[in-house]
C-alpha cells in the first residue's frame, strides 16, 4: 500500500505517512506503529532490498523535492542508513553504477558517504561475525566482497573527476581497516560472553583487499593494534589465529607478506599468527621459502622478523633448521651466483647470516659439517666471480661463518674494502650488541681534549720569547720545494735507465729509474724507438721486489709512453704476447690496459707545447738549487699586474683549436685485429672461453673501447663487423661481467659506424642483433645488462631511422 501511495500520489500529506510506515518496518518504532519484531525481521529479509530499489527508481519524483531537508534526511536517507547494511551497500553501489551524472547521482553519493562515515561497514562485518545477518548465500558474499574491496575503483570510474575524498584509496582502506578492527573487538567481547562467532567473512575481506594490492595501508593500521591487543589478551590471540586460518589459500601470500613487513618484531608476529606455519602448508611455504629465496625486495628488518619468529618457539625451530639448509644451498650454488641478480644474492647472504646467528651451540654442532661444506664451496664460487660485490660478499660471509663455527680456533680474515653492504653483513652476526666506538672517531679521553696547564706554560713562554726575537719585516724563505740530496742520482739517458732496470739490485736506483723513465721516453723519441720493444718487455716482466710507492702506475705510464712513441712495433709485441704461454692473468690485464690508454692518448690531438708528464720528475728536483727558480717570481709579478689592470673588454681567452688528423686512425688495426686471434684456442695456463672469464670480459671491453676510438676511421666498418662476430659467440655467457662487456662493445659499434655503413656493411647481422638485444632488455637477470641492452636498442633504432629518413 505504501508503494502504491508513493507511486501515484503527489500530495506531501500522503507521502510522509507512507514513508513513515516504511521507516517503522526498519527501525521498529514510529507514530502509532504496531509492527512486531517478527514482521520487522521478515521485512528486512524479504522486502528491504525491494523497498530501496523502489526509492531509487522514484528518485526524480516530484514529491521528493517537496520534502524539507530535515524530512528528507530522516525519512529518505534513514531508509538506507538504518536497515541491513549489506543490502543497503549493494543497492547504493548499483545505483551509482546505473545513474547518469545529475542531482540524483549526487544524492546517492551523499548517502553512500554518510553510510561510510556512520560506521555501517563495521555493522556489516559484525553481522557476519556474530551470524546475525538475515540474508546469506555464497553469491551474496562474493558480490559483497567485490563491492567492499573495490569501492574506490568503482566510484572513481563513475565519478571521475568529481570523486569524493573519502572514496580515495588513501582514505577508504585505512577506514576499512578500522572497521575490521571494530568487528574483531566486538567478536572478542561476544566470545567472552559465550556467543559463537565466525570470522570467515572478515578473513575473506582481508584477503580480497590484500590481493588487490592494498595490503600496505590495511596492515599499517591493523598490525600495531593487533600487536598491542594480543600482548596480554589470550582471547585476542585466538581471534587473530582463527582470522588468519580462515584466509583463503589463494590470498594467503598477500596477507602474510603485508603483515611481516608491517609488524614490529618476531614476538609480535608470533602473537598474531601463532603456529600458522605448522597448521597451514601454504603459510609454511610462503614464510620458509617464498619470502626468503624467491622474493628479495624486503628490508633487513623483515628478515629478522621472519627468522626470529621461526626461532622463538620450540615447535617452530625445526623449520629454522630447514630454512638454514635451503638458504645455505642457495648461497653456495654456483649456477645461482651466475644467473640471479646481485640484489637477490645479497638478500640470501643476509638470510644465511641471520639464520646462523639464531642457532644454539648444540644445533650449530650438529650442522657444522654442512655449514663447513657450504662455506668452502660457496666461497670458491663467489671468489671465482668477476663482480667485485660478489667477491666481497663471499669473503664477508666466509669470515662470519668461520667466526661463528670456531673451527679449531681458526678464523678466516680477508682484505676487502668495506662499504655499506659489507658493514651491514658484518652487523648481522651480533644484532643485539652495539659496537664500541673506535678510537679516533670523535671519542677521546679527557686528557686529550683538555690540555694540562702545567704542560702548556713552558711552551707558551718559549713562544713568547720567540715572538720577541722575531722580525716581522722579513718573510720566511719558501723551502717547500727543497729536495733531500742523495748520493744516488737518477739516470739522464734512456739506455742507462734500461740497464738499471735490467741488472741493478739497488732499490733507490731502481726507484729513480722508474720515476725518470716516462719523461726520458717522451723527451727523446729517437732514442726510445731504438729500445722500445726491449724496454717494454723488461717492464712487462718486472715485479715490485722493493715495494716502491706507485710502482704499478709508474710502470704502466712508461709502457704507455713507449707505445705512443713507437706505436707499431710495441703494439705488435704486446698483442702477440697476450696469447703466449707463461704469463699471469695480471700481466695479460696489464697488456690490455696499456693498449687502451695508449689508444686514448693517440686519439686526442697532439699538444703543441709538450708539458711534462704527470709521473716524471720535475725539473726542480734535478737542479741542485731548487729555490732559484725564475718561474716563481715571474708568476708573482704577473698576478700583481693582472690584479691592478682594468680591462674594458676581453676577447677569446684562447684561440680556437686547429683541426689535426687522428694519430690513432692509421694504426687502429694494429691495436684491434691481433687481439681477436687465438681466442678460441685454450692453452695450459690460459683458457679465455673457460675459467678465465675475468680476462675475457676485460678483452671485450678493451675491444669496444678501441672500436669507439676509431669512430669515422676508414677501417671502422671492418672492425665493427669483426667485433660483432666475436661478441656473437659469447653473447650468452654465464658471467654477467662478460655479458656487460659484450653489450658495451655492441654500443660502441653502433656509436662508431655511420648509419649508412650499418645498413650496407652490417645488414645481415642487424636483425638478429636487434632481436637478441630485445631479449636481453626483457629477461636478463642483471640490471646493468638490461640497461645496456636498452641503450643499444635506442642507438640502433635512431641510426636506422636517421638513414631511412635521409634516403627519402
Amino acid at each position: 500500500m505504501s508503494f502504491r501511495t508513493l507511486a501515484s500520489s503527489t500530495d506531501v500529506k500522503d507521502i510522509i505517512p507512507a514513508l513513515q510506515r516504511l521507516h517503522s518496518f526498519v527501525n521498529g518504532h514510529g507514530p502509532g506503529t504496531t509492527i512486531t519484531s517478527a514482521q520487522r525481521s521478515e521485512f528486512n529479509r524479504a522486502h528491504y532490498t525491494q523497498t530501496l530499489q523502489f526509492l531509487v527508481s522514484n528518485i526524480q519524483a516530484d514529491w521528493l523535492n517537496k520534502l524539507s531537508a530535515g524530512q528528507r534526511t530522516e525519512l529518505w536517507d534513514g531508509m538506507f542508513l538504518k536497515g541491513p547494511p549489506e543490502q543497503s551497500l549493494l543497492v547504493l553501489m548499483e545505483a551509482i553504477g546505473e545513474l547518469r551524472p545529475s542531482g540524483s547521482l549526487d544524492l546517492i553519493v551523499n548517502i553512500t558517504e554518510r553510510f561510510l562515515q556512520s560506521r555501517r561497514l563495521a555493522d556489516l562485518l559484525c553481522s557476519y561475525c556474530l551470524q546475525t545477518s538475515l540474508s546469506d548465500s555464497p553469491q551474496l558474499r562474493e558480490t559483497l566482497l567485490s563491492r567492499i574491496s573495490a569501492l574506490p575503483d568503482l566510484t572513481a570510474n563513475k565519478l571521475h573527476p568529481n570523486n569524493r575524498p573519502l572514496f580515495s584509496p588513501q582514505q577508504y582502506y585505512p577506514l576499512l581497516a578500522k572497521e575490521m578492527l571494530t568487528a574483531l573487538e566486538q567478536t572478542c567481547q561476544a566470545l567472552r560472553d559465550g556467543t559463537d562467532c565466525s570470522l570467515t567473512f572478515v578473513a575473506q575481506t582481508l584477503g580480497k583487499v590484500c590481493i588487490q594490492g592494498h595490503s600496505d595501508p590495511i596492515m599499517a593500521n591493523m598490525a600495531p593494534h593487533l600487536s598491542a591487543c594480543t600482548y596480554k589478551d589470550m582471547v585476542w590471540q585466538r581471534v587473530c589465529w582463527k582470522l588468519l586460518e580462515n584466509v583463503p589459500q589463494r590470498w594467503m601470500e598477500s596477507v602474510l607478506t603485508g603483515l611481516v613487513q608491517a609488524v614490529h618484531g618476531p614476538d609480535a608476529l608470533g602473537r598474531i599468527i601463532g603456529n600458522l606455519v605448522l597448521t597451514k602448508k601454504t603459510a609454511q611455504y610462503i614464510i620458509t621459502h617464498k619470502l626468503l629465496l624467491l622474493r628479495y625486495r624486503y628490508k633487513t628488518q623483515t628478515l629478522r622478523t621472519i627468522l626470529g619468529y621461526l626461532a622463538a618457539d620450540r615447535d617452530r625451530r625445526p623449520l629454522l633448521i630447514q630454512v638454514l639448509r635451503s638458504v645455505s644451498q642457495a648461497w653456495a650454488n654456483a649456477s645461482a651466483i651466475k644467473h640471479t641478480p646481485l640484489e637477490q644474492q645479497f638478500y640470501v647472504s643476509k638470510a644465511l647470516l641471520l639464520s646462523v646467528s639464531l642457532l644454539t651451540d648444540s644445533e650449530l654442532q650438529e650442522l657444522r659439517s654442512e655449514l663447513l661444506q657450504c662455506m668452502l664451496g660457496g666461497m670458491q664460487s663467489h671468489l671465482d666471480s668477476s663482480v667485485p660485490q660478489i667477491r666481497n660478499m663471499g669473503m664477508v660471509v666466509g669470515e662470519c661463518l668461520s667466526s661463528r663455527m670456531d673451527i679449531h680456533g681458526v678464523k678466516l680474515k680477508f682484505e676487502y674494502e668495506q662499504d655499506e653492504e659489507t658493514r651491514e653483513l658484518l652487523s648481522l652476526m651480533n644484532p643485539c650488541e652495539e659496537a664500541e666506538p673506535e678510537p679516533g672517531n670523535g671519542v677521546c679521553s679527557s686528557e686529550e681534549t683538555v690540555p694540562s696547564p702545567q704542560k702548556e706554560s713552558p711552551k707558551s713562554n718559549k713562544d713568547q720569547e720567540s715572538d720577541l726575537d722575531s722580525d716581522d719585516e722579513f718573510t720566511p724563505y719558501d723551502m717547500s720545494e727543497d729536495v733531500k740530496m742523495s748520493k744516488t742520482s737518477q739516470p739522464r739517458y734512456l739506455q742507462d735507465c734500461l740497464e738499471i732496470l735490467l741488472s741493478s739490485a739497488d732499490p733507490k736506483r731502481v726507484k729513480l729509474s722508474l720515476r725518470a723513465a716516462e719523461g726520458l721516453v717522451r723527451g727523446n723519441g729517437l732514442a726510445a724507438k731504438e729500445i722500445s720493444v726491449q724496454m717494454t718487455k723488461v717492464l712487462l716482466h718486472m715485479e715490485d721486489k722493493y715495494n716502491i710507492d706507485g710502482f704499478l702506475n709508474l710502470r704502466q705510464a712508461t709502457m704507455v709512453a713507449l707505445t705512443v712513441t713507437d706505436c707499431i712495433p710495441v703494439t705488435q709485441y704486446l698483442t702477440s704476447e697476450f696469447y703466449c704461454l707463461n704469463y699471469s692473468l695480471r700481466q695479460r690485464l696489464d697488456i690490455l690496459e696499456v693498449l687502451a690508454l695508449a689508444a686514448q692518448e693517440l686519439s686526442k690531438p697532439a699538444a703543441s707545447d709538450k708539458s711534462p708528464p704527470v709521473n716524471s720528475v720535475p725539473s726542480t728536483e734535478i737542479s741542485p738549487y731548487p729555490g732559484d727558480n725564475p718561474v716563481h717570481w715571474r708568476q708573482v709579478v704577473e698576478k700583481r699586474i693582472q690584479s691592478k689592470t682594468k680591462y674594458i673588454s676581453k676577447g677569446a681567452s684562447r684561440p680556437a683549436p686547429n683541426s689535426t688528423p687522428s694519430r690513432y686512425a692509421p694504426v687502429a688495426g694494429h691495436f684491434f685485429f691481433p687481439l681477436l686471434r687465438n681466442y678460441d684456442k685454450p692453452q695450459v695456463t690460459f683458457d679465455l672461453l673457460g675459467s678465465d672469464h675475468l680476462v675475457l670480459s676485460r678483452l671485450i671491453h678493451t675491444l669496444g673501447l678501441l672500436m669507439h676510438l676509431a669512430a669515422n676511421a676508414p677501417i671502422a666498418a671492418q672492425m665493427g663487423c669483426a667485433l660483432l662476430d666475436f661478441a656473437w659467440t659469447v653473447r650468452y655467457h654465464t658471467d654477467q661481467m662478460v655479458r656487460r662487456s659484450v653489450l658495451f662493445s655492441v654500443c660502441s659499434v653502433f656509436l662508431s659506424i655511420p648509419s649508412h655503413s650499418l645498413l650496407v656493411d652490417l645488414s645481415a647481422q642487424l636483425f638478429e642483433t636487434r632481436a637478441w638485444l630485445a631479449d636481453v632488455a626483457e629477461g636478463d637477470p642483471d640490471a646493468d645488462c638490461r640497461s645496456l641492452a636498452e641503450q643499444s636498442l635506442v642507438l640502433l633504432d635512431n641510426s636506422l631511422k636517421k638513414q631511412l629518413q635521409g634516403s627519402k
